[in-house]
């Protein structure tokens, strides 16, 4: 839903409002623009620090009335999946991308607590097996998008394979640039084969970050959540942030769009990203199969 023009989209079987904001529009301030069209002209690039993580542009001012908010869309998103497995023409693909604590398990539970397991699937990517080492990065990945009619949440995603090997520096700058091609051509043909990609970067602080990390050592409910591996992360914070906004610019496509998602408030960014979702599968136009006229008069017995 990025400021983009229709010409710059390739020929996609689902209408362009689906994943295109109107100019304008406050989904437009929250968008990445797409590489398309800056010229190589990398000042162009928009800058992470530019949206706010504590920004709240989709709130009431009550989080009272925001939580009911989210439980409607829920409710909405329930019928509206129904309906969606029910046309069968296209796949929906929602990845949510950030750094640890971001929200993402949060944002599953909150968005999709009424909707179906039948037609709502989810995967948390981790570090790859042995056996999907074995192939290209993008393998396991192709393995679980969603078929027709099914809507897949990817927590954490391909993305994965920009930032930690790139911060850590297993990877050259140059097989950088090649993987965001390779990005960027896999999710052109997922997109013209009918799969409909929101992509949502969980955007907190660093200050959030340290009071979430400092629940969960705090609270040994929560022991299981945290990972002394999360402060090793957390010392690199300049260097994900750097690389979060290199994907960002260079992989918001016409075809995949970035929505930078403000999540300090974990209340907010389940209301953004739902109405993200409902309003993406109202822009579908979504429509049952054609009435069976032989079903007419019959009489179960």
């Amino acid at each position: 839903m990025p400021n983009t023009s229709e010409t710059l989209l390739p020929a996609l079987p689902f209408p362009a409002a689906a994943i295109q904001a109107a100019k304008g529009s406050l989904w437009s301030h929250w968008q990445v623009a797409p590489p398309v069209g800056r010229n190589g002209n990398d000042s162009q690039a928009t800058p992470l620090k530019s949206f706010d993580p504590n920004a709240k542009p989709f709130s009431s001012g009550d989080k009272a009335t925001d939580q009911s908010a989210v439980q409607a869309i829920a409710d909405q998103l329930d019928r509206l999946q129904n309906l969606f497995y029910a046309d069968g023409r296209h796949k929906l693909l929602l990845v949510l991308q950030g750094t640890d604590t971001s929200g993402k398990d949060g944002t599953v539970r909150g968005v999709f607590a009424r909707t179906s397991p039948l037609g709502v699937h989810t995967v948390g990517w981790k570090a790859p097996t042995e056996t999907e080492r074995a192939h290209d990065y993008l393998w396991r990945i192709h393995q679980k998008v969603p078929g027709a009619g099914e809507i897949m949440v990817f927590n954490r995603s391909h993305y994965e394979d920009v930032l930690v090997p790139v911060v850590n520096g297993w990877i050259t700058p140059e097989q950088t640039r090649q993987r965001l091609a390779h990005i960027n051509d896999f999710e052109r043909m997922l997109a013209e084969t009918g799969t409909v990609i929101l992509k949502c970067m969980l955007h907190i602080s660093k200050d959030e970050q340290r009071q979430r990390l400092q629940d969960r050592i705090d609270d040994p409910d929560k022991h299981w959540k945290f990972s002394r591996g999360d402060l090793d992360a957390r010392e690199q914070w300049d260097e994900y942030q750097r690389a979060y906004e290199v994907l960002l610019n260079e992989t918001s496509t016409p075809w995949a769009p970035w929505t930078v998602v403000p999540a300090n408030s974990k209340t907010h960014r389940n209301l953004m990203i739902a109405t993200l979702v409902r309003d993406t599968l109202k822009a579908l136009n979504l429509r049952y199969p054609p009435e069976d006229l032989t079903l007419a008069g019959l009489r179960v017995t």
